[in-house]
């Protein structure tokens, strides 16, 4: 028999170690003294501990380790498994440091621009979830983004031709989608896109569709490298409310906040609005 001392030191394993596979089930001690406590190991108990250290090092949990070692025939696909979770969360860890690399590159300041007046063709996005933590912000991002893709291509199919990126607004554009909203009921999203044409021109579309005509004016615009967040859009919030006001006359109107998401990142922009008399 091998004293805990004898046998950490023959697998290059710590006795905090052997102690805490202990207490998992993952590798039980061939011996322990009632009276002591001391742990003592069979020299054929190194095989073991050797596989142990093989599927810890690969950064597997001890509840999939212990699992591979009591199921030796499904240990090749928990690695496999295992590897491509390992994958995932490089490419995650990967992006994450693209994106924090551009935001401290880009220092996102907002920008004034002038937009002009465009035919714009819109619906309503039933369905999402209020955004109240980040798996709810992620649901409601992957709704949004497919129903973006559905205006898309429905406007394209009518024979439209899209000017530049689609985008999303909350929906508070009218009263009663401002009672929806704020009694939680919704729904809370509008996704839109410029066309060319007037409304007189325009083809048949859906009835879930509906046509706007905003004009020419002026906004804020603000980048934000990377994937849309919770955190980055109350960012951008903060940055244009702290450009605010352009002047004395003029305000940022934030209810009307809109963002079109592309591929390397989100442009928010808030058009600049006169104060009522």
């Amino acid at each position: 028999m091998l004293s805990i001392s004898e046998f950490s030191q023959m697998c290059h394993l710590s006795p905090q170690a052997l102690r805490f596979y202990h207490a998992e089930g993952l590798l039980v001690p061939a011996e322990v003294d009632d009276r002591t406590g001391h742990r003592s190991y069979a020299f054929e108990q190194v095989e073991r501990a050797m596989l142990i250290t093989l599927l810890r090092d690969t950064g597997m949990s001890v509840k999939l380790v212990r699992r591979a070692l009591d199921e030796p025939d499904q240990a090749l696909a928990l690695l496999d498994r295992h590897s491509d979770e390992v994958s995932r969360e490089r490419q995650e860890q990967a992006d994450a440091i693209a994106a924090a690399r551009a935001v401290f590159e880009a220092q996102p300041e907002p920008r004034l621009r002038h937009v002009p007046a465009t035919t714009v063709v819109a619906r309503l996005v039933p369905g999402t979830p209020l955004g109240r933590d980040a798996q709810e912000w992620d649901r409601a991002e992957e709704i949004i983004t497919a129903a973006t893709a559905e205006l898309v291509a429905t406007v394209r199919q009518a024979g439209l031709t899209c000017l530049g990126e689609p985008w999303r607004t909350l929906a508070l554009e009218t009263p009663e989608q401002d009672r929806r909203v704020l009694d939680g009921t919704g729904p809370f999203w509008t996704v839109k896109v410029a066309v060319t044409g007037t409304p007189e021109t325009l083809p048949s579309l859906p009835a879930d569709l509906f046509v706007q005509t905003p004009d020419a004016h002026d906004e804020l615009s603000i980048f934000m490298p990377g994937r849309n967040t919770m955190a980055k859009y109350c960012t951008v919030v903060l940055r244009l409310l702290d450009a605010a006001p352009v002047d004395g006359d003029r305000f940022v109107n934030l209810a009307r906040l809109r963002q079109e998401v592309r591929s390397d990142g989100v442009v928010s922009s808030a058009p600049v609005e006169r104060r009522p008399e």
